[in-house]
């Protein structure tokens, strides 16, 4: 879960990780986390980027990055959705995939792996 772990060493809010493969062929997970504010939502999203072009894994495409309120960053298998939490709260993508399973984030920093690949 490196994604996840990248974002949690900026201190992101209510992080979840979605199965969605089953449900949806856009990407197997899709990552949820929410920022204090617009700019801890960008710092959240440049530290994400560069963590993982460090790894070697560029994104397909970025959305929102500059602007702060909704960061999506988009890994192909894993799509991940950085939120200032007002945004979060109202286009609610955990309630649009409340039938797609959660993975248990019980020791994900102790889980090591590698690039963006990491969320299998």
């Amino acid at each position: 879960m490196t994604i996840a772990r990248i974002a949690l060493e900026k201190k992101v809010e209510n992080l979840s990780i979605i199965e969605i493969g089953g449900l949806s062929s856009i990407a197997d997970y899709i990552i949820v986390c929410s920022g204090a504010s617009d700019r801890q939502v960008q710092a959240v999203a440049r530290y994400i980027l560069d963590e993982l072009e460090r790894q070697g894994q560029k994104p397909l495409g970025t959305e929102g990055v500059d602007e702060g309120r909704w960061a999506l960053i988009d890994y192909g298998d894993i799509v991940v959705h950085i939120f200032h939490e007002p945004v979060r709260e109202y286009f609610d993508l955990e309630g649009l995939w409340a039938d797609a399973p959660r993975v248990d984030l019980e020791g994900i920093e102790d889980i090591t792996d590698g690039g963006a690949e990491g969320c299998n």
